[in-house]
């Protein structure tokens, strides 16, 4: 009956249907089947909307993308690609580095991969057509710089992530810095191996003085301390990770309007737009819930776990066909539907395999690697949003060329997905030692 049920609900996806009410229409639809009676759906759908939305955890999801619009409408983007391009830009491919760079700072203060790609589009993309960078190297390098929106913390899917699994959050954020990092030099590599193998994709501008590099660099202070407010006073116990992330909001709030940038109609934009993607976040949370009610009444979690475990499995091969399947996903589902679908199922598998991990640990490391590799989806097609993103920006460039853009940082990313999954260490690493 699972089984039936994704295939209808896949079905309905393709439809057009918006996934949201796809996995809510499955998951009303196959608790009546399952129970026989319409009395349990009723009774379900009675407190399951106060239910999920009064959670004290959801609260942080708004409240972070709050601080990114606020981020957004601040300048800090300028501020952090000049001071990445003042630094970078001399060498070859520089400026898409400096792109990537700034992508990565901006991902910091924002924790949404779409507003990075969009944001960072608007500011880097011009600068790269005036040193006549190739269309597909620069529409490439930010659709995939914009990923780093999710996989430097704080990140919207990680907070999902851990409230599904019952996750410690700050543990999540320490876990996805050092892999964030590695992620943005993975892809600052990609630029210089390409344009080696390119010479005529990207040239280099004028090497810029020491004086005016400093000034710039001085002039990312705001996502600097903003960042260690929010991350250091969740470590230190000043605050929890909501009231981290309204500090943070408020502090990005003021910052714009410090520098003249967050008039009365900016900032209503701002909520209008923060409370937007909130809605769409959270009716895609409600229909995750009632797709969990009858995949527990099911039973498929347990069973699909207890089989694997039965199996002999390597749990290697388990975990490599699990990350095969979310790139797969990625073709055709976003990044949070992804994470809220297949959560439920998968993390008791996982859960259940010996890679010779205390628990917590082992939900934090699959937890990083979901990430990286659902943050591919977003650069590839047929519906990776951040490349329909930066073609609105870019709307010249066929997409062909952004499609070809992509496919070496998507190698890159397949690269590091196997450093990650090959030595858990390197995730586990910095966790460990603050822990």
């Amino acid at each position: 009956m699972s089984a039936i049920a994704f295939a209808v609900m896949l079905g309905l996806i393709f439809l057009r249907m918006p996934i949201g009410a796809a996995m809510l229409l499955t998951g009303l639809a196959g608790t009546w089947i399952v129970t026989g009676t319409a009395v349990p759906v009723l009774a379900q759908w009675k407190s399951l909307t106060y239910d999920t939305f009064s959670s004290y955890s959801l609260s942080i999801v708004p409240l972070f993308l709050l601080m990114g619009q606020f981020a957004a409408k601040s300048g800090m983007s300028e501020s952090l690609f000049r001071a990445a391009a003042d630094w970078l830009g001399h060498r070859r491919g520089g400026v898409a580095m400096a792109a990537v760079g700034a992508c990565a700072g901006f991902g910091a203060v924002c924790g949404s991969s779409l507003a990075t790609a969009a944001t960072m589009g608007q500011v880097a993309l011009p600068e790269m057509r005036r040193l006549r960078y190739s269309d597909t190297l620069s529409t490439g390098a930010l659709a995939a710089g914009g990923t780093l929106g999710i996989l430097i913390p704080p990140s919207v899917i990680l907070v999902i992530y851990a409230i599904l699994t019952e996750q410690n959050i700050i543990k999540m954020f320490v876990a996805a810095l050092i892999p964030g990092i590695l992620a943005a030099l993975g892809y600052m590599l990609t630029v210089a191996v390409y344009v080696r193998l390119n010479p005529e994709a990207a040239q280099a501008a004028p090497r810029v003085p020491y004086a005016q590099r400093l000034r710039t660099l001085i002039g990312i202070w705001p996502v600097v301390f903003i960042f260690a407010l929010v991350i250091g006073g969740i470590y230190f116990g000043l605050f929890t990770p909501t009231e981290a992330a309204a500090i943070g909001a408020v502090a990005t709030g003021c910052y714009a309007l410090a520098v003249g940038r967050l008039s009365r109609r900016a900032f209503a934009d701002c909520v209008l737009s923060a409370a937007s993607s909130t809605a769409m976040i959270f009716f895609i949370v409600l229909g995750a819930q009632a797709l969990n009610t009858f995949l527990a009444l099911t039973q498929t979690p347990q069973a699909a776990a207890d089989w694997v475990a039965a199996s002999g499995f390597s749990p290697w091969l388990v975990l490599t066909m699990i990350l095969v399947c979310y790139l797969v996903f990625g073709c055709v589902m976003d990044s949070l539907s992804m994470i809220l679908l297949t959560i439920p199922v998968f993390f008791p598998i996982v859960m259940a395999l010996d890679f010779g991990l205390p628990p917590e640990e082992l939900a934090i490391w699959f937890g990083i690697l979901a990430l990286m590799v659902v943050e591919i989806g977003l650069i590839t097609p047929p519906v990776g949003l951040n490349l329909f993103i930066i073609h609105s920006l870019a709307g010249d460039v066929p997409m062909s060329k952004t499609y070809r853009g992509v496919a070496p940082f998507v190698l890159s990313d397949v690269i590091r997905i196997v450093i990650l999954a090959a030595f858990p260490v390197i995730t586990l690493g910095l966790m460990r030692a603050m822990f």
